[in-house]
């Protein structure tokens, strides 16, 4: 548990304010300069994998060389026993998507003054050559004020020419990383402005552009799909704000803003068009009053032109009229033709109602709509929830009214989407898990067995087999080598030794003491081993248990005496005591009151050698021994 622990006696651990996948983010208070500071601590699970600790440590060294109002400052970075850790400035108050969750869709100002904020940042970081590589609402803090301070460096790369190749990788988050992060391909400055797009793109429309599913899935869509337009979505958004959001996340590195300053500027032009009717008198769709270059004046093309024999333009004229009307009657054609394909015979008087085939085997269905005299289309799409080959829909619709031979449209299931199980023998857990996921799997069971012939820690075996075809989603169980089995050997004889040197040898041998009992024995001496479970010479393996029996002395026969004597003279009342001592120890058989010349007779018992003694008011006066 951090909570209350101090680390290099200097920062006091006070609560948990955040986390990731990577590291967990405390309050703390720094002793020293008696202020609260921010704790980044690394996952235990990462301490000792260097690449992750790299990473961690990369964090540190790519914020600590940037110093701008708009990022978190890195006050220090160290490491206490296995804890990594970096100490940043604390801020209060609370993360971007924190309050795109609250308000959503933010007002169009809002939305522009952060993006700027963060722009300001990236451009430091650019400038420093720092790629962040995770921009997204999680890493954005909002001061009380207001202010917006960009954090969490963790994937950053230093570059010295604006990109990086990655290989092999899917750095980022997916739902605001760029296309070419999505490729595991080469990460620049323009990564940056694509993933500040996507978070424009939130704060003005309430969501993202992409989702999905899984990471993949969305992934893919960064790749292939183009985003709704966010004024389909918020209506109140100014075309001008749209237009930088679309630039920003164009799929193409090279149709975005070449550089994060040139974003910025047009952010600026945005924030003039957005002031409140106080400071400005356009309305959003006005221009504001500046210079532009001298347009070129045509002559207006007058409707009704007539034929002037050698005029040119009106032989210009006539010529575009006529290829406008070609244009115009190859479309018609083209029209009637389209028509004819997809509804048939629509000049034909008959009209039939589209039978109901969904959730029919797609056979069926065809026959069902051939009986109506309807032409079939299908196309096939994977659906988990529907079974292989049954119709998943229809366009038109059942019930709807249509001409015969229109043609009917039948989406049908794939089934489920299936690919093709991963190798994952002599992984670690760690890649494996990172390699299921890349192929839409996940990971099933984990099970440790002892394999000689796979290192400890590496997968040794897997179900289902590398390369067999599984449903995407599904699970893969691996079994994690414990490497080589425990060492089997004979299990010496202990019998003879002392109790005492027995734990040295069985810690020696790595083995274990079970149930210790003892058991009189004439062979062995007392506190030595006189038995042992399992036998001399049985074979054991390392970590086994052994019972063992020690020895204690042999049973003593009972000794009996008849004890007789007459009580002394003296005082009326003496009290008289008759003292034991055996191998038992010492003890009092008889404690009692008599007159002077009273006959006492006891008889006592012991083991081995007796001792008896009789007292009269606490003087001896009898002795022997027998």
């Amino acid at each position: 548990m951090l909570i209350n622990r101090t680390l290099d006696n200097r920062y006091t651990i006070l609560e948990l304010i955040g986390g990731g996948g990577m590291a967990d983010v405390y309050r703390a208070h720094d002793k020293l300069l008696d202020r609260s500071v921010a704790v980044k601590i690394l996952h235990k699970q990462f301490t000792h994998d260097e690449e992750f600790v790299s990473r961690f440590r990369r964090e540190a060294q790519a914020a600590a060389r940037l110093s701008h109002p708009n990022i978190v400052n890195i006050y220090d970075v160290g490491q206490d026993d296995d804890i990594y850790y970096i100490v940043m400035e604390y801020i209060s108050g609370e993360t971007l998507k924190e309050k795109i969750e609250r308000e959503a869709p933010l007002p169009a100002d809002t939305a522009v003054r952060i993006a700027l904020e963060i722009a300001d940042a990236l451009g430091n970081a650019h400038s420093n050559n720092i790629v962040h590589c995770d921009i997204k609402p999680h890493n954005i803090l909002l001061t009380k004020a207001g202010r917006v301070k960009v954090t969490d460096f963790g994937i950053a790369r230093a570059v010295s020419s604006a990109t990086i190749t990655q290989s092999g990788l899917i750095i980022g988050s997916v739902h605001y990383f760029s296309p070419e992060q999505a490729k595991g391909s080469f990460v620049g400055a323009k990564s940056d402005i694509y993933s500040l797009g996507i978070v424009l793109y939130e704060m003005l429309t309430g969501t993202v552009p992409f989702k999905g599913e899984t990471p993949i899935s969305i992934a893919i869509k960064h790749l292939q799909e183009e985003p709704l337009m966010p004024r389909k979505i918020n209506p109140a958004i100014p075309a001008l704000a749209e237009a930088i959001v679309l630039k920003a996340i164009a799929k193409d590195p090279e149709q975005r803003f070449a550089t994060i300053a040139e974003m910025d500027a047009d952010l600026h032009l945005a924030q003039n068009y957005l002031r409140d009717d106080h400071t400005r008198r356009l309305s959003r769709e006005d221009f504001p009053t500046q210079i532009l270059p001298k347009l070129p004046i045509q002559e207006p093309i007058e409707q009704n032109v007539k034929p002037i024999p050698g005029d040119d333009r009106t032989k210009s004229v006539m010529t575009k009229r006529k290829q406008i009307i070609g244009v115009f009657a190859l479309l018609l054609i083209g029209f009637v033709f389209g028509a004819f394909l997809s509804f048939g015979k629509f000049w034909s008087p008959d009209d039939v109602v589209v039978a109901n085939v969904v959730g029919k085997q797609v056979d069926d269905a065809k026959n069902v709509l051939v009986s109506q005299n309807l032409r079939i289309s299908i196309s096939s799409v994977y659906d988990d929830k529907v079974p292989v080959g049954r119709v998943i829909s229809q366009s038109p619709e059942a019930g709807t009214q249509v001409k015969e031979q229109r043609t009917i449209t039948l989406i049908v299931s794939k089934g489920m989407e299936v690919t093709n199980a991963p190798d994952l023998r002599g992984m670690n857990r760690r890649d494996a898990e990172l390699q299921l996921k890349n192929s839409g799997l996940a990971l099933g069971t984990v099970e440790e067995q002892f394999v000689a012939e796979v290192p400890a820690g590496m997968v040794a075996s897997q179900n289902p087999k590398p390369g067999s075809q599984v449903n995407k989603g599904s699970t893969v169980a691996i079994v994690i080598s414990k490497g080589t089995g425990p060492r089997k050997f004979a299990l010496p004889d202990f019998r003879g030794i002392s109790q005492t040197a027995l734990a040295g040898q069985m810690e020696n041998l790595k083995l274990k003491i079970g149930n210790v009992s003892e058991s009189p024995s004439d062979r062995y001496s007392p506190g030595t081993i006189s038995a042992q479970n399992p036998a001399p010479g049985t074979e054991v393996q390392e970590g086994a248990t052994v019972d063992f029996t020690v020895a204690k002395s042999p049973a003593a026969a009972i000794r009996r005496a008849a004890v007789q004597f007459i009580v002394p003279d003296g005082p009326l009342r003496q009290s008289v005591q008759v003292v034991v001592t055996d191998s038992n120890g010492r003890r009092i058989i008889y404690e009692g009151v008599h007159k002077p010349g009273e006959r006492v007779d006891k008889i006592v018992e012991g083991i081995g050698q007796l001792r008896i003694q009789v007292y009269a008011n606490g003087t001896l006066f009898q002795d022997q021994i027998l």
